[in-house]
C-alpha cells in the first residue's frame, strides 16, 4: 500500500515538473507562431496561473511586432510633417494582425488571470498592464476593416471589426480607469452585422446588432436589420411564434415604433392570426387615428376581402396624410378600378370612377416612373383602355409596358 502511495506521489510530482518545463519553454519563445503552437499543444497540462503566463507571453510577442511597426509609422508621420527624412515602408498587414492577436490573447490571458490561485485568492498579475497597452490599439482595427472591405476581403472585415466590437465588452477593459466612451462602437457593430448577413452568419449578425442597438444613432436601422435577421431564420411554426413573442416584447417597450407595429401585424397575417392582427390595428388607431401604417394595413385587409368602398375610404385618408406614398396610390387606383369593374348598366358612373383612378395612378407613375416600388402600369392601362380605347397612343404605350 505504501509503495502504491509513493508511486502516485512521484507520478504527480513528475507531471508538475513536466508542466513547469512546458511553461518555461513557452516563456523562452522568440517568435509568435512558435509560442502559439506550444500553447495549443500543452494548454491542458498547464495550471490556470501558467495559462495566464502563456497567453500573456503571446501578447508580449505580438506587442514586439506592434511596437516595431508603430515606430516606423510615427517616424513617417514626423518626416511628412517636417518635410525631412525618409518615409519607410512598413508591414501594414502584419501590424494589424499583431494587434488582432494581442487583443484576443490578452482577453484570454485575463480569463485565467482572474481565477483564484492555490490559496483561493484572486490576484491578477497582468490585468492592469494589458489594459493600458491594449485598449487604445483597438482603434487601428477600424482602419484594418476598412482596408479589408475595400479589397473585398470580407472574412478579414469580420475578423478585424468583429474583434473591435467584441473586445469593447471584454472583462479585461470593464474596470479600466478613465476609459473614454467608444464613439465608433455602434457604427462599426452595425457595419459588422451587414457583413455577417452577407456571409449568411445570422447568429453573428444578431450578436453585433445587439451592440449597435445600444447606440441611439444606430438603433432604428439596427432594429430593422435585427428583424430581418430573425425572419431569415424562421424554419418552423414554433420559430414564427417565438418571433411574434419577441416582437410583442419590443412593441410593449416602444408602442410608438411603427416599424415594430407593422412587422408584428404582418407576422400575425402570415400566421393566419386574423383576430390578433385586427385587434392590434384597432388598438393603434384608437390611440392614433391618423397613423398611416395602421390605416394602410386596415385598408389592405379590406382590399384583400374585396371590400372596395372600405379600402378606398381608408386609402384616401392615407393619401390625405401622405400624398407621395406610391404603394398606396397604386392600391387606391386598383381598388377604384375593381369597384368600377363590378358596375354594370351605368357607363357614366363607371367611367367617372376610372377618371378618378387615373389621377392617383398617374401620380404614382410620376413618383415612380421605373416601377421600382409599385407596379402601377396594369391598373393605369385598364383606365386608359376604358376611357380612350385600345388604339389610343397612351393605351398602346402601356400595353407595350405590361407585355
Amino acid at each position: 500500500m505504501r509503495k502504491t502511495v509513493l508511486m502516485a506521489v512521484m507520478l504527480c510530482a513528475s507531471t508538475v515538473a513536466m508542466a513547469q518545463d512546458e511553461i518555461k519553454t513557452i516563456l523562452k519563445s522568440k517568435a509568435y507562431d512558435e509560442a502559439l503552437s506550444l500553447v495549443k499543444t500543452n494548454l491542458s497540462k498547464l495550471t490556470d496561473e501558467d495559462k495566464a503566463k502563456a497567453y500573456n507571453k503571446l501578447v508580449d510577442l505580438s506587442m514586439e511586432k506592434v511596437n516595431k511597426e508603430q515606430n516606423i509609422i510615427n517616424a513617417n508621420q514626423m518626416a511628412e510633417q517636417l518635410k525631412q527624412g525618409k518615409v519607410e515602408a512598413y508591414d501594414t498587414l502584419g501590424f494589424y494582425n499583431a494587434i488582432y492577436n494581442a487583443l484576443n490573447d490578452g482577453i484570454e490571458a485575463d480569463k485565467y488571470d482572474q481565477l483564484p490561485n492555490a490559496k483561493g485568492k484572486v490576484k491578477p498579475k497582468f490585468h492592469t498592464s494589458n489594459q493600458n497597452r491594449l485598449y487604445n490599439l483597438r482603434v487601428y482595427l477600424i482602419n484594418a476593416g476598412q482596408e479589408a472591405a475595400q479589397a473585398e476581403r470580407n472574412a478579414d472585415v469580420l475578423k478585424y471589426w468583429g474583434t473591435y466590437v467584441t473586445s469593447a465588452d471584454a472583462n479585461l477593459f470593464k474596470d479600466m480607469e478613465n476609459k473614454q466612451p467608444d464613439q465608433y462602437l455602434g457604427q462599426v457593430a452595425s457595419f459588422s452585422a451587414r457583413f455577417a448577413i452577407q456571409a449568411q452568419d445570422f447568429k453573428l449578425a444578431d450578436k453585433y446588432l445587439d451592440v449597435a442597438m445600444r447606440d441611439t444613432a444606430e438603433y432604428k436601422e439596427a432594429l430593422n436589420l435585427k428583424f430581418y435577421v430573425a425572419q431569415q431564420q424562421l424554419k418552423t411554426k414554433e420559430d414564427s411564434l417565438n418571433y411574434i413573442n419577441q416582437l410583442k416584447e419590443y412593441y410593449a417597450k416602444d408602442t410608438n415604433n411603427d416599424m415594430i407595429f407593422g412587422t408584428l401585424a404582418n407576422m400575425y397575417g402570415n400566421m393566419s392570426m386574423k383576430a390578433e392582427a385586427e385587434q392590434l390595428i384597432e388598438n393603434k388607431l384608437s390611440a392614433d387615428p391618423n397613423n398611416v401604417t395602421a390605416l394602410s394595413l386596415k385598408g389592405q385587409n379590406a382590399m384583400n376581402a374585396s371590400k372596395w368602398d372600405d379600402a378606398i375610404g381608408l386609402y384616401k385618408k392615407v393619401v390625405s396624410l401622405d400624398d407621395k406614398n406610391i404603394i398606396i396610390l397604386t392600391y387606391l387606383g386598383f381598388c377604384i378600378n375593381s369597384k368600377a369593374a363590378e358596375i354594370s348598366g351605368d357607363v357614366t358612373t363607371q367611367k367617372n370612377l376610372y377618371k378618378e383612378s387615373v389621377d392617383y395612378l398617374e401620380k404614382a407613375r410620376s413618383l415612380d416612373p421605373n416601377r421600382e416600388k409599385a407596379n402601377w402600369s396594369y391598373p393605369l392601362y385598364q383606365c386608359y383602355y376604358v376611357l380612350y380605347g385600345g388604339n389610343d397612343a397612351r393605351t398602346k404605350e402601356l400595353e407595350n409596358m405590361i407585355k
